[in-house]
């Protein structure tokens, strides 16, 4: 059996947990806390780090590789496109949305979310520049056209359908106004569009489950 670990609260994890769901691979889900770092998951995830996932065969660790393992075991229904340039393209907006954009973002949510100390002024104005530089970049791949990348719903849109909300609310906390949104990336209705699959639907459950308990 397949067990994902990590927190619904990451959207990494549930980047994990939607591939999972949307190919229909019977799966346990196993929550740790994030400051749980003891020499058991370190085994699994060598930088302590969610998710992680435990098969028959061993662990596995980065969402990334999950997800490209668990198309190889499971091909259907398909994630990556079996045109090989069309499936580089998905793993491209992927990879622009997950380490570009999101991990630009990243820099606000100890002020936006944990409660850390605030930002100065100087350090909000050069993450406020990065984030911008990856939205008008971001423009540039994402179609929402219904799916990220055009016709067909692929990893690409397990990506974007976490990651861009958390873009948007983090940016809204810290600059007063949704940066995607101000910057011409209307992406609401396509995560309401993505919010209507039962997988993507059971994913924000349980987030919303763990952040009341």
């Amino acid at each position: 059996m397949i067990t994902l670990h990590g927190s619904p609260i990451s959207n990494y994890h549930n980047k994990a947990k939607l591939v999972l769901l949307e190919k229909g691979i019977p799966f346990e889900e196993r929550v740790i806390a994030f400051r749980d770092k003891n020499e058991a998951m370190l085994a699994a995830s060598p930088l302590g780090k969610i998710p992680f996932l435990t098969t028959e065969q061993g662990s596995l660790c980065e969402s990334q590789v999950i997800a490209e393992y668990l198309e190889q075991i499971q091909p259907e229904p398909p994630l990556l496109p079996r045109d090989p340039f069309a499936a580089a393209k998905v793993r491209e907006l992927a990879t622009f949305l997950d380490w570009h954009l999101e991990m630009a973002t990243r820099q606000l949510y100890g002020a936006a979310f944990f409660g850390a100390t605030p930002l100065s002024e100087s350090n909000a104005a050069r993450i406020r520049r990065e984030i911008e530089q990856k939205i008008a970049g971001l423009k540039r791949l994402l179609k929402m056209a219904p799916y990220a990348v055009g016709d067909s719903f692929t990893l690409a849109d397990c990506c974007a359908f976490v990651d861009l909300p958390l873009v948007g609310i983090a940016t809204k906390t810290i600059y007063g106004e949704d940066l995607l949104l101000a910057n011409g990336v209307d992406y609401k209705p396509y995560v309401k569009f993505i919010g209507e699959r039962p997988a993507a639907q059971k994913v924000m459950a349980d987030r919303k489950a763990l952040a009341k308990s």
